[in-house]
């Protein structure tokens, strides 16, 4: 017969098998700085002309939505900006 004190001392060790579990990184796992390097990556995409007249207004909303909650997550951080684009070399 298993007495309350076993299963409690069962129920202690099994604990930190699962903390050490969450504790992995997860490849898949996107960060603060992922969503800002996207941000990044929509300005200088938009600043090549990589999109279309008829598709600014979603990549804006898009824009604006990430940069809004980078800001609210990382409320220090200032806005990213991105120098002008050059037409040297074309």
């Amino acid at each position: 017969m298993v007495t309350k004190e076993s299963k409690t001392a069962e129920s202690k060790t099994a604990e930190p098998a699962k903390q050490a579990d969450a504790s992995e990184v997860d490849p898949n796992a996107l960060s603060i700085g992922d969503l800002k390097n996207l941000t990044t990556i929509i300005d200088v995409a938009s600043s090549r002309g990589a999109f279309r007249a008829n598709e600014m207004a979603s990549i804006g909303l898009m824009y604006n939505k990430l940069q809004g909650f980078v800001t609210k997550v990382n409320p220090g951080a200032s806005p990213i900006t991105v120098p002008p684009a050059t037409t040297e070399g074309k």
